[in-house]
């Protein structure tokens, strides 16, 4: 339960953050490898406080090209029961001006010194699930026809969520953009992969965010997707598009990882030996804390 619903320092908001997914096997799973971005990182839009994993093998940690955090574990025995779990605290930091176009919506997303990390312009390239089809590049196109400044991209995202209509359970993991474009309804991933694939089919670098969205309103809180578009690739300037709720991202917005679509950012990802029967639990809780 949450105890407090006070901000902590102006322009700031924590949380704290309990992520459980649970696998349970008919089957006992007889050797299994994971691998984890359940780890956020701290950046321009939010620090992280404090943060654990707890898995049922040791856990080995790393970067990636898109400087995720990592992590990668192995079950060596027989298991019927997979649970993995993560919690902490992040301080969400809202978005100030750093001057320029669109300044009051932009972050600037550089590596640190000494990190290596892909280039913007790598988001161009397109993937399997974030493929542009002629109708999908159509319906863009008037909304980046004369840029890609934030207003556009906002339009575009309203354009996208009245197109792809959120719907539970009309789609699937490996769906791809153009599935659901098809469709006409989906998720948050697919909302985020259709707003990616278009951006990247007029050659604007767009990446895949997954992350927590903070609804005090919701009975059941899940993972949430969304879109980063970058402004300035020379600059590393991003500006960050929730197209199922619209906007920007702001002070309900948590961010765990980055990727060229869902396969590159999923928070947990594996390969069995055997294990047939799979079931799946995820229970999150995100509460406002304070000092």
């Amino acid at each position: 339960m949450c105890s407090s619903r006070r901000r902590g320092p102006p322009n700031t908001v924590k949380y704290k953050i309990h992520h459980q997914t649970v696998y349970r096997y008919a089957e006992p799973v007889r050797r299994s490898v994971h691998e984890l971005r359940l780890a956020p990182r701290s950046g321009p839009l939010q620090a992280v406080k404090a943060w654990e994993l707890q898995t049922p093998g040791t856990l080995s940690e790393a970067r990636d090209g898109f400087g995720n955090i990592v992590h990668n574990f192995t079950v060596s025995g027989p298991a019927d029961t997979i649970a993995i779990t993560a919690v902490g605290e992040v301080q969400v930091n809202l978005q100030q001006g750093s001057g320029g176009p669109d300044s009051h919506h932009a972050f600037r997303d550089a590596p640190a010194s000494g990190e290596s990390r892909v280039s913007p312009l790598y988001f161009v390239g397109g993937t399997p699930l974030t493929s542009a089809p002629p109708e999908m590049q159509a319906f863009a196109a008037p909304f980046l026809a004369a840029g890609h400044e934030v207003p556009a991209l906002l339009a575009l995202a309203d354009g996208i969520a009245e197109r792809v209509r959120y719907a539970a359970n009309t789609t699937h993991v490996g769906t791809s953009a153009a599935e659901a474009f098809r469709l006409g309804s989906g998720v948050c991933q697919d909302q985020a992969q259709v707003m990616v694939a278009a951006c990247r089919a007029f050659g604007i670098p767009a990446r895949y965010v997954s992350g927590y969205f903070y609804d005090p309103a919701a009975t059941e809180l899940a993972s949430h997707a969304w879109a980063d578009v970058c402004l300035d690739a020379a600059n590393d300037l991003w500006c960050s598009i929730d197209v199922t709720h619209r906007c920007v991202t702001d002070h309900r917005h948590v961010r765990l990882a980055v990727g060229r679509d869902y396969q590159s950012a999923a928070p947990v990802r594996g390969i069995l030996e055997g294990g047939s029967g799979e079931t799946l639990q995820v229970n999150i809780a995100i509460c406002p804390v304070v000092d």
